[in-house]
């Protein structure tokens, strides 16, 4: 096989729409979840993917569980970005010492990345700082605790003055640490912890995706990269597509005033 026609073998998945839940056997431009393009991308028998149970054995536990929480809870301006790794989850399972590291990995990184900008949001500055320096996850874990009852606390005097927006900040950050403190056992809720922050702190998803893509600092092999010419080419020209993409869902999302807002000068 040439170099183009191998490229040309890709482009399939050049096209995909990744989209939130499970799928039946997607069309010719996808409509599947990440998991689910993974297993297209890897030429293996399709199967719908309700839960990380239903993934192929060969992917890794952990990593397919983080992606499939993304999967379902990025809006569609963010998804696409994970096609970044559909040539990167076939392959990537490995002994249950390092799947455990992984899972430690992206619980750990969640805490450092994505709840600062939160806790700083809520008002809550020395939090955000121990957490960013949070070096392992016992002392992780104290610092999600101490965050689960001060959002807690927080929010219940923000009820109490009807300030709604305190309150909604202060109540994101308990559950938000709930789920990382549940992220430590079980992957998924580390993506829920991205999901909690996201609606207020910029950047969240960016961030979620930087986790997966460094999750090889957990220890063990790195999912297989491919790095033939005709892969590389179709991971530049994908990449190229995802931010056309997410540039036009962003601009398809933005809120236009109306017509009576215009006229009015406002």
């Amino acid at each position: 096989m040439t170099g183009r026609d191998a490229l040309g073998a890709f482009e399939p998945i050049l096209n995909w729409r990744l989209l939130k839940g499970s799928h039946a056997f997607p069309g010719p431009d996808g409509g599947t979840c990440i998991n689910e393009a993974a297993m297209v991308a890897a030429g293996l028998p399709y199967r719908a993917i309700t839960a990380t149970e239903d993934c192929p054995p060969c992917f890794s536990r952990p990593l397919a569980a983080y992606a499939l929480g993304l999967n379902d809870a990025m809006p569609e301006s963010e998804r696409q970005g994970l096609m970044a790794f559909v040539l990167r989850l076939s392959g990537s399972a490995d002994r249950p010492a390092v799947e455990a590291a992984r899972t430690a990995f992206l619980a750990l990184e969640s805490v450092r990345r994505i709840l600062p900008p939160l806790l700083d949001a809520a008002g809550l500055p020395a939090l955000a700082a121990r957490c960013e320096t949070a070096s392992d996850p016992a002392g992780a874990q104290d610092t999600l605790r101490a965050a689960e009852r001060q959002g807690g606390t927080l929010s219940h005097a923000a009820a109490g003055r009807h300030a709604w927006i305190a309150g909604a900040r202060a109540s994101a950050v308990a559950r938000t640490a709930t789920a990382g403190l549940r992220a430590f056992s079980d992957p998924r809720c580390a993506a829920e912890v991205a999901e909690g922050a996201a609606p207020f702190a910029e950047g969240t998803w960016r961030e979620a995706l930087a986790i997966l893509d460094g999750h090889s600092g957990s220890a063990g092999r790195r999912p297989p990269s491919i790095c033939s010419a005709p892969a590389i080419a179709w991971r530049r020209r994908a990449a190229s597509l995802s931010r056309r993409r997410a540039d036009a869902a962003r601009r398809r999302d933005r809120p236009r005033p109306s017509r009576n807002w215009r006229a009015s000068g406002r």
